[in-house]
């Protein structure tokens, strides 16, 4: 366990797997000198397909042990988490600054020149009260199409960024899409970010592709600076990982992701309790 004070803690990121690696790398790129610790938690990947209650215990349980990490704030790195968990989480942990995910509908709203745009995301977040409040608040001269991209967050989870079978995926999504006049697409799951290569390849340039992970970053950093907790430390802050699945493949997988890998370690879940090893 960390030993941590004030400003040297952490900063405590999870997600239902490596999804929420986009949002850690943005971060990263934005506030080179925090230490991070990242759990993802991919022997329940993904969270998209689970029961609302499921996804709420996990979130609390993951959130109590990134503290007990050392952990300062607490980044949701998981738009199903947000949406099902965030709320609850600021009730459970009430002195514990969060940050989660929502959906980019603003910002495509004002983008968009068709008036059409594409939404990508799980089953859980489009069913969530954060999506439906946002699309009121945001949505009302637009039209969203939507869809859940099935076994895009698993082929994501197995390092198939380019594949065969995760081009076939996007090409059946995207192609109605773009055929119906979209000009901008809002990525509603963390995992997505990594596929923008192949999404820009299928759509092409003229589509607007939006990453919500920097805008994240960029609110991490104001928390952190308001409540006078960004670090003092002037190197480069380390990386620590914690997965619930199989510690050799997130190994590999983690550098392929974000050019760089770290101290993983594994966590096991029992009677619905989470330990480190």
């Amino acid at each position: 366990m960390i030993i941590t004070q004030g400003s040297d803690k952490a900063i405590g990121i999870f997600d239902s797997g490596v999804g929420g690696l986009t949002v850690l790398k943005a971060i990263r790129q934005l506030l080179p000198n925090e230490t991070m610790v990242y759990f993802g938690d991919q022997v329940h990947v993904p969270y998209g397909l689970r029961p609302l209650e499921e996804v709420q215990a996990y979130s609390i349980k993951i959130t109590q042990l990134l503290l007990d990490e050392g952990a300062k704030i607490i980044v949701v790195a998981c738009n199903t988490a947000s949406a099902a968990a965030l709320v609850l989480l600021r009730e459970q942990f009430p002195d514990i600054l969060f940050v989660g995910m929502e959906p980019a509908i603003k910002p495509a709203a004002e983008y968009t020149k068709t008036g059409l745009v594409g939404v990508l995301a799980t089953p859980a977040t489009f069913q969530g009260a954060l999506y439906a409040s946002v699309v009121e608040r945001f949505a009302g001269t637009v039209t969203l199409i939507q869809s859940t991209c099935p076994g895009l967050v698993q082929e994501i989870e197995l390092g198939n960024l380019n594949g065969a079978y995760t081009r076939s995926i996007l090409e059946s999504v995207l192609k109605p899409m773009l055929q119906r006049g979209i000009d901008t697409i809002v990525l509603g799951c963390t995992h997505f970010p990594f596929v923008i290569p192949l999404i820009q390849e299928i759509a092409g340039m003229g589509i607007r592709v939006i990453d919500p992970a920097p805008s994240v970053a960029r609110q991490v950093a104001r928390l952190l600076d308001s409540s006078d907790m960004r670090t003092k430390y002037s190197g480069v802050g380390e990386i620590r990982f914690i997965t619930s699945g199989v510690v050799s493949e997130f190994e590999l997988l983690v550098p392929k992701l974000i050019g760089e890998g770290g101290k993983t370690q594994t966590a096991q879940w029992s009677n619905g309790e989470i330990y480190i090893e």
